[in-house]
């Protein structure tokens, strides 16, 4: 089974524009700017810390499942087939998953947004950051409660990175991992750069988040799609 540029790019790309990720940046950017409210580049830096976070958060979570993926191919060897269009299946669901929020959308959708019960326990841990390096650390914690919304797509990548040797998957971890917090390093710039405020993307998201589940939904199905009749 190949790896390609087109599949890990699909898949990151519908991670990259999940709604929940979006949420918990600009609740970050807002208790930064609340703090510090003549202080524009603190909220730079918050962004880019909390991005930062992220990013070796999930790194980290992409090589244990990369691992644990492998550790089950060796306990199930000559079964890597079943694997392989297991994870394409997984990915139409959780595509069809959010096409479905699109058309009956409700917050904290299953596999699509962070659990209505998790949200409290992240707007509290937050409101305890009080600068970007706070903003680095709270960010490594906030990646836990982020999981149940954003792993799906990782699992599937993941899956499929697991096909060969573990230091030829970092690249691929690397690459991946950013894609996905382009849209958060986008949010942040827009914010420092412009007349952009947190209040405003927060508001774009609201109005707009049942478009970036249709759009992460599509990317999801056509990706599973064509990874079970080998296409991709």
């Amino acid at each position: 089974m190949e790896i390609s540029l087109i599949k890990i790019t699909g898949l990151a790309l519908a991670d990259a524009i999940n709604p929940c990720v979006i949420a918990i940046l600009t609740i970050v950017l807002v208790t930064i700017l609340l703090q510090n409210p003549e202080k524009k580049k603190r909220v730079l830096y918050a962004g880019l810390a909390f991005t930062a976070s992220i990013y070796i958060g999930y790194l980290f979570y992409g090589l244990i499942l990369v691992q644990l993926f492998k550790t089950f191919a060796e306990v199930t060897r000559g079964f890597s087939f079943y694997l392989y269009k297991g994870l394409a299946i997984f990915a139409m669901i959780l595509g069809a998953l959010n096409i479905k929020d699109y058309f009956m959308y409700q917050p904290g959708g299953i596999a699509t947004e962070m659990p209505m019960s998790m949200r409290p326990k992240v707007k509290l841990l937050i409101k305890k950051m009080t600068s970007p390096t706070g903003a680095f650390f709270i960010g490594i914690l906030v990646t836990i409660f982020l999981l149940p919304c954003t792993i799906g797509p990782y699992i599937v990548a993941t899956g499929l990175l697991s096909e060969i040797g573990l230091l030829q998957t970092i690249p691929w971890l690397l690459y991946y991992n950013l894609v996905f917090v382009i849209p958060m390093l986008i949010i942040t710039f827009l914010i420092y750069f412009t007349y952009t405020t947190v209040e405003e993307v927060s508001g774009w998201k609201e109005r707009n988040i049942r478009y970036l589940h249709l759009i992460a939904g599509i990317l999801l199905f056509l990706v599973g799609f064509l990874l079970l009749i080998g296409w991709l």
